[in-house]
């Protein structure tokens, strides 16, 4: 990983096959992803993209599937465009979902250029965190 790091973490009170169904399900992903639609097969080397509004400005953001281990790591690059910075690889962030023991999730993500745009990013997954433990927990 690379640059400034963003962590967050959760203790979720569900079994790892509820929060990994969170993390997942087009449905769930709608309100965890602040309203956009995210489209994939989580297959490995395939895209994933996210569609919306954000701040009223439509917006597609993309990315890859890096590695899919059900019930314990997630993990994909995701670039968006609303950032304004070119579509190149030193651009995209990589997330990667952890989750370990009884169940402690983990979001992971690297390439920040400024210990400010981690803390930034670190506030923004933690709202996303608490989203996916309020969901796995109903």
């Amino acid at each position: 990983m690379t640059g400034y790091l963003a962590t967050a973490e959760v203790d979720i009170d569900a079994p790892a096959t509820r929060v990994w169904t969170v993390l997942t399900d087009p449905a769930e992903l709608k309100d965890l992803w602040f309203g956009a639609d995210v489209e994939t097969d989580w297959k490995v080397g395939n895209p994933i993209t996210w569609s919306g509004e954000w701040e009223g400005k439509p917006f597609q953001d993309k990315g890859k599937i890096l590695a899919v281990d059900p019930g314990r790591v997630l993990q994909f690059t995701h670039f968006s465009p609303l950032t304004g910075q070119p579509d190149v690889p030193e651009n995209y962030h990589t997330l990667t979902y952890e989750l370990t023991g009884s169940t402690h999730l983990t979001l992971t993500q690297d390439n920040n250029a400024s210990e400010e745009e981690a803390d930034h990013a670190r506030g923004m997954w933690q709202s996303l965190l608490a989203k996916v433990k309020e969901a796995a927990e109903s």
